[in-house]
This record gives structure tokens, C-alpha cells and sequence, in this order.
């Protein structure tokens, strides 16, 4: 299951998305979830499900990584389809177990926001697969420096992210190394009850944790010798440019946007 957690890690290649600058690439996926989120039937789900493969075949990236993210949010994406099937009333009764019933209305809704579910997990993870973690501080950034004049602290907020989701894939793989380690010395994480597997991950949540808390003190100390000040008169090696591509890429979506509101009409 730990093996699974995408979020975080880069993928390179080299395709269309990869190459489009990380500002653009934060707004589209932005637009991308507002779309996502104005969809109102199958068939506009659809068309949308068919732009996200495109998408995925565009970036050149194996379509098993992105499954591979949808694994660890399978118990979400369960709970939330069970939930608006047997809570949501409306419709002809399909299941009635005297206690609960799944209605139509129920189930229409459960598969609805399990799609919408789906697509979120999909769409943020093709974010950070076609991003490298530097490029997404960039990015971040310049979106947040506008803020500044209110006092909002834009580059310390970017690059704390840049550093948790770079410390997403260290932290997995630690806890593999950990977790192996205590399975050779006989502990066992697959057995018992929800409550006994609880207690049989105090052994590896102690470690962790203090794994964790040296790497941090070990990256805060190599920040000071390399005299980092945060955004203080910071250069970069690359600076962020804008393409034609860019704005194909943008003048393309908002005209899918415009077709979906338009087809409702």
C-alpha cells in the first residue's frame, strides 16, 4: 500500500504537458477541478473522462502510476459511493434490507460522486507527475507574489510545500525499511483485529517519527550552512517563461469550458 502513494513523485519525460510552464499548469489543473465540478450528467462525465485520457496519453507517463494513486483513497471512494446509496432518498426502491434501503436516486448519486472522486485523485496526480518539485515552488511562487503586499509570506509558504511533498517519497520509503526491519525481528502487520493492527503499528510509528524529526533537523542545518535567507533577494537558475504552447493550452481549455456551460443550454 505505501508503494502506492504517488503524490509527490516526478515522472520525466518528455511530452506537451511536461513542458508547459508550472504557472499555467497550476491554473489549468485549477480550471480543470472547477469544470469537474460543474458537470452535471453521465454524458458530460463522460466527455470530461475522455479529455483526461488524452491527457494521461499525452504526458507519455504509464497509465499504472496513476492507478497506483487511486489505491490508497479505494476505501474513500467506497465509503462515499455506500454512503450516498443508502442515505440519499429519492426514486424507485433497488435494494430493501428492512433496516436500509438503496434507492435509485441513491445509487445515481454514489456512482456520480464517486466519478468526481476519481477524477480529482487522477488530475492532482498528473500535477505533480509532469512537475518536478522545484518547478512547482517556482510556480507556487509567482501565483502567490501578488499576496505579498498583504504580508502574505509567499516563498516560505511555497517552498514548505515543495519540501512536504518531497518528503512524502522519503518518508515511504523509510517506513519500508522499518517495516521490514520489524518484520525480521517477528513483529506481524497483517494479522488480527482493526484494534491489534493499531497496536501493531506502534513499532513503526515511534521510529518514524523520529527519522523524520532528524531528517528535518539535517535539512534545516544544510539550509544554514548554505546560508539560505528564504525569498530575500533570491535568484534562480531558471527563470519561468511563458510559451506559445502555454497559451494554446489555456485558449484550448477555456473553449471546453465554454462548450460544457454552452451544451447545457
Amino acid at each position: 500500500m505505501l508503494k502506492d502513494f504517488t503524490l509527490g513523485q516526478y515522472y520525466p519525460a518528455d511530452s506537451f504537458l511536461h513542458r508547459l510552464d508550472p504557472r499555467m499548469k497550476i491554473v489549468l489543473i485549477f480550471l480543470y477541478i472547477v469544470l469537474i465540478f460543474l458537470v452535471r450528467t453521465f454524458l458530460e462525465f463522460l466527455f470530461i473522462a475522455a479529455l483526461t485520457f488524452l491527457l494521461i496519453k499525452s504526458s507519455r507517463i504509464p497509465p499504472r502510476h496513476f492507478l497506483k494513486s487511486l489505491r490508497p483513497v479505494f476505501i474513500i471512494i467506497s465509503f462515499t459511493l455506500v454512503l450516498h446509496a443508502f442515505f440519499t432518498p429519492g426514486g424507485e426502491v433497488l435494494i430493501d434490507m428492512g433496516f436500509a434501503t438503496v434507492e435509485s436516486q441513491g445509487l445515481y448519486t454514489g456512482v456520480f460522486m464517486t466519478l468526481r472522486l476519481i477524477l480529482l485523485v487522477i488530475t492532482t496526480s498528473l500535477l505533480t507527475l509532469t512537475t518536478s518539485p522545484v518547478a512547482l515552488t517556482d510556480g507556487v511562487e509567482y501565483l502567490l507574489s501578488p499576496l505579498k503586499k498583504i504580508g502574505l509570506p509567499a516563498h516560505e509558504l511555497a517552498m514548505m510545500m515543495t519540501i512536504s511533498l518531497r518528503f512524502i517519497p522519503i518518508l515511504i520509503q523509510e517506513s519500508e525499511k522499518i517495516m521490514k526491519a520489524q518484520q525480521a525481528r517477528g513483529a506481524d502487520f497483517s494479522e488480527g483485529n482493526i484494534t491489534q493492527r493499531a497496536r501493531n503499528m506502534a513499532p513503526l510509528i515511534v521510529p518514524l517519527f523520529v527519522s523524520a524529526f532528524r531528517r528535518a533537523d539535517e535539512l534545516a542545518t544544510a539550509m544554514e550552512v548554505r546560508c539560505y535567507r528564504g525569498g530575500e533577494m533570491r535568484t534562480r537558475l531558471h527563470e519561468l517563461k511563458y510559451t506559445r504552447q502555454d497559451f494554446y493550452a489555456l485558449a484550448i481549455f477555456i473553449l471546453i469550458i465554454i462548450f460544457v456551460l454552452v451544451s447545457r443550454i
